[in-house]
């Protein structure tokens, strides 16, 4: 059974009485009777959940680094916007990390580089009136290296900004970070076949070493992308006109990116991509781009469920999303498993904005998605408010049973949504999502009804327990 439904302008309705009529007419779900204490509980669960919040930001430190300065323009960089600086980097960063580490200085200027490697205890810094501007031309990111493109593993071009197995790194500054993604081939390969290529190959279980792309092929490289490494810090600069997903740190631990403003574009420029990360805080950040603004992730498929590392522990605090697929997004790659993510005080405003908050998996995925606790959130205008789906397109026709489960948001404001508040879609009858509870917000009465389809013990309450604020 489906249950459509519309809110009340400015009201705070409680569905759990029809909910419990939807679960007990369906012929595969469990049903549980909807009265106040599953509101309650819920609450005081979710309390339970924030209070651990403190322990996790304990170990979440950003590296710090020795006062000592290596300045690229030391090292044959020139801010002409023409020359190519990419051995001037090369050569200050292994003199910065050499010397026991410091700050790699892009003073004032225009950078022209290729890829740009970091090393431990190297921070990037971009001063305020520089640019770095990477080439267009895909030769400028190789040799090939190891990295995920989709969420499955790859030989590929290098990421524009690339570390691996790397400790004690960051990129810091005032500074524009621009990929020139609109003015090179890489957006005219969005729909070629080598992504559905590599995905076969993942499937096959062809050894990772053997799936070479990179020249030749047509997968685009990342913007930045930490991999393997420990103690990881992004502050502060202006990243634009991206090729791809803009930062996506891959199996890190120890990750804060704060304070940094993303405006890109461009197809599938995703703007922060935590996958298969443990410990990651994503902090005071603007966010426009082409698809998701931040979609937490943990490998794709057959690929994603032969390494199996979760994303787990991440936080997302007053970050402002405009335009994007989703604001704040789990999926659709979770192979792994994604849980205890914590989203607050964030903003959300564009009419551009297709879903404010939004989770998505599959058949094709397995995994799951579960304990997301998102609170004392503003939607100013979105498209949707909520959509939790495991009927993500392209993960129909698979056998790999994702779950969804435990999911809190309460305190929330949705002033205007042009279609639906919510959308709650299980795959099925047998195959449901489940324990979701959406407490003490406000929707519109404008847009379309809202849907929830095979899903069991799902609470929309008043319910003021808990004492969440």
């Amino acid at each position: 059974m489906t249950l459509r439904f519309s809110f009340h302008r400015l009201f705070i309705v409680n569905f759990t009485l029809a909910l419990a009529l939807v679960n007990s007419t369906g012929n595969g779900g469990e049903t549980t009777p909807a009265i106040e204490a599953p509101g309650q509980a819920a609450a005081a669960a979710a309390t339970q959940a924030w209070s651990s919040v403190p322990d996790i930001l304990a170990h979440i430190v950003p590296p710090t680094f020795p006062d000592r300065t290596f300045a690229v323009t030391n090292y044959g960089a020139k801010g002409d916007g023409d020359t190519d600086c990419t051995e001037a980097f090369r050569k200050a960063i292994n003199a910065c990390t050499t010397a026991g580490g410091g700050k790699v200085i892009v003073p004032a200027g225009v950078y022209l580089t290729g890829a740009i490697h970091l090393k431990s205890n190297v921070d990037l810094d971009v001063s305020k009136d520089a640019t770095v501007r990477f080439s267009t031309d895909p030769k400028s990111y190789l040799p090939v290296v190891f990295t995920r493109y989709e969420c499955t593993e790859v030989m590929n071009y290098s990421p524009f900004i690339y570390a691996l197995g790397q400790e004690n790194i960051a990129i810091t500054g005032e500074g524009t970070l621009d990929g020139q993604g609109s003015k090179a081939v890489w957006y005219s390969w969005k729909r070629l076949s080598d992504p559905r290529e590599l995905v076969a190959m993942g499937d096959r279980g062809v050894p990772v070493p053997e799936r070479v792309f990179g020249e030749g092929h047509h997968l685009r490289p990342y913007f930045i992308q930490p991999t393997r490494c420990k103690n990881v810090l992004i502050k502060g600069v202006h990243i634009v006109d991206s090729p791809m997903w803009v930062m996506t740190p891959l199996y890190c631990t120890n990750v804060t990116i704060e304070g940094v403003t993303v405006d890109t574009q461009g197809p599938n420029t995703d703007g922060c991509d935590p996958d298969s990360c443990t410990d990651v805080l994503i902090k005071d950040c603007h966010f426009s781009d082409g698809d998701d603004c931040i979609a937490i992730k943990s490998g794709r498929d057959v690929d994603g469920r032969r390494v199996n590392i979760p994303s787990r522990n991440i936080v997302v605090q007053n970050c402002v999303f405009k335009d994007g697929h989703g604001g704040v997004t789990v999926g659709s790659e979770t192979s792994g498993g994604v849980e205890n993510v914590f989203a607050e005080d964030c903003h959300f405003d564009s009419p551009n904005l297709d879903m404010a908050m939004r989770l998505k998996t599959g058949m094709t995925r397995g995994g799951f998605i579960r304990n997301i606790f998102i609170r004392n959130c503003t939607v100013k205008s979105a498209r949707t408010g909520v959509g939790i789906t495991m009927r993500y397109p392209g993960t129909l026709d698979g056998h790999a049973t994702p779950v969804i489960r435990n999911i809190d948001i309460r305190n929330c404001t949705f002033a205007h949504l042009s279609r639906q508040p919510i959308i709650i879609e299980g795959f099925s009858d047998l195959v449901r999502i489940t324990d979701v509870t959406i407490a003490n917000c406000v929707f519109p009465g404008t847009g379309d009804r809202g849907i929830i389809t095979n899903a069991s013990r799902i609470y929309l309450t008043a319910d003021q327990g808990g004492g969440l604020n």
